[in-house]
């Protein structure tokens, strides 16, 4: 059973970072449950572990660049894209990495299914990929994730009404900036990540063979001690992610 907690307005990168560090280290340490956490960040890039992926940064403006431990290149997040970090500790058949990053890319794909918006992987790079009228598929999700201990990290960057011009200041995962589309330019109306955010969490229960315990908590930022407490973690906040 796993907790779906969504995180209300807009969480800083290095809020939401922290608080992720310290739901993994009490799960890997059998302390704190599974728990996945669904939210939406102010303008910030971050910065995978794939070799040379710092190279990506070309002009990052007044944009925030946080260094991270998940895998993968460098991205961008903001309003207007959803997040959803799941933190769970992978036993029996499902302690396979790989097998968890298309889980991911299934639930997504079955979600813009049912919204009427058909979607693809590309065998050459994860994620999720809009077929265009015109040209090549176009990147609607990116996915990158991290592990300790058997517990997952990170996840996935849902684009839904992203401003999509701030991906001009990155290579995205290491490509051309004209790869990445969003939600909106395929489907009208669409929804907002506030929005879509309980509806994403059956298809990640189902994608990641995960029964939700109870409806997806909405969590106010005064609100995230208490669920702290509720969840059973304990201690002092865990390092943030660096920035350079």
């Amino acid at each position: 059973m796993a907790r779906f907690v969504q995180l209300l307005g807009l969480t800083p990168y290095e809020e939401a970072h922290a608080l992720m560090e310290r739901l993994v280290s009490a799960r890997a340490a059998g302390q704190g449950p599974d728990v996945v956490l669904l939210l939406e960040h102010p303008p910030v890039i971050t910065v995978g572990r794939s070799r040379g992926a710092a190279e990506s940064v070309l002009d990052p403006g007044g944009l925030p660049v946080r260094f991270v431990a998940r895998g993968g290149d460098a991205t961008l997040h903001g309003p207007g894209q959803l997040i959803a970090w799941p933190i769970l500790g992978l036993q029996g058949p499902r302690r396979d990495l790989i097998r968890h990053l298309r889980s991911l890319e299934r639930a997504v794909l079955d979600l813009l299914a049912d919204l009427g918006v058909p979607a693809q992987r590309d065998p050459r790079n994860t994620g999720v990929w809009l077929p265009m009228p015109e040209g090549k598929p176009r990147k609607v999700c990116a996915i990158g994730t991290g592990a300790r201990r058997w517990v997952t990290s990170h996840g996935l960057a849902l684009n839904l009404t992203l401003d999509l011009q701030a991906y001009r200041r990155l290579r995205p995962c290491g490509l051309d900036p004209d790869t990445v589309t969003r939600l909106a330019d395929h489907r009208t109306p669409c929804p907002s990540p506030q929005a879509l955010a309980p509806d994403l969490a059956p298809y990640l229960s189902r994608a990641l063979q995960i029964p939700i315990e109870g409806p997806v908590v909405p969590v106010a930022p005064r609100e995230r001690a208490d669920l702290l407490r509720e969840l059973g973690v304990a201690g002092g906040m865990a390092p943030e992610a660096s920035e350079r």
